[in-house]
Formats: structure tokens, sequence, C-alpha cells
């Protein structure tokens, strides 16, 4: 049974950080990729952030480029979203989720074999 757990979420001021957290169990996720996923209201779920297990390449989505970084630790079998420079417009429940490596559809889609609760993110402006 694979499960997710994210954490790390809150309040914060625009320009500020916050780094989640994303703990993964139940299987060998060496095949698999990781991704983040947002969700604010009334607005449709987005991709924000993608690695693969094996290897750690990483994909993201424009509106984070260069301001949030996904990374793992093999060890804990944890992944991680550090988020800098946080604006208003960041302010949503994020999810991790995982499928497998070897999906070759879209990388921005949300079509993920497993979630996460989901964990909020709220930015004051």
């Amino acid at each position: 049974q694979v499960h997710l757990a994210e954490s790390g979420g809150g309040l914060v001021q625009a320009g500020g950080s916050l780094r989640l957290s994303c703990a993964a169990s139940g299987r060998t996720f060496s095949s698999y990729a990781i991704g983040w996923l947002r969700q604010a209201p009334g607005k449709e779920r987005e991709f924000v952030a993608a690695i693969r297990w094996s290897g750690g390449s990483t994909t993201y989505a424009d509106s984070v480029q260069g301001r949030f970084t996904i990374s793992r630790d093999n060890a804990k079998n944890t992944v991680y979203l550090q988020m800098n420079s946080l604006k208003p417009e960041d302010t949503a429940v994020y999810y991790c989720a995982a499928r497998p490596s070897s999906y070759r559809g879209s990388l921005y889609n949300d079509e993920y074999n497993y979630w996460g609760q989901g964990t909020q993110v709220t930015v004051s402006s």
C-alpha cells in the first residue's frame, strides 16, 4: 500500500520561504517520479514540479522556475519542495503524488497514480 504524507505547509508573508516534505512509503520508488501539484480555491489543479527518483532529473512549471527547488533524500524516502520568494498567488493546497517514471504523457499534467492528503500554503501580501 503506497502512502504519501505531506507536511510543512503554513502561513508566510510574501517574499518568505517554506519547505514542504513528502514522506513516501509502501514500495520501492526507484522507478517512480514524484510530483508536487497545487490547487487554489476556484482554480484547477496545476503542476508545480517533479523529480525522477532514479537519477534525480527535475521539471518545473514556468511560474515557479527559479524560486522553487525539488529534491529527494533517498535514505529518508522523502521528497522536498523548497519554496522561496513566495507570492500571494502561490497560495494553494499542495499535494505530492507519484507515478511510474515510464509514463509517457505530458510532464505537466496531473495524471498520477498515488496522492497525498495535501498541505495548505497561504502567502499573505
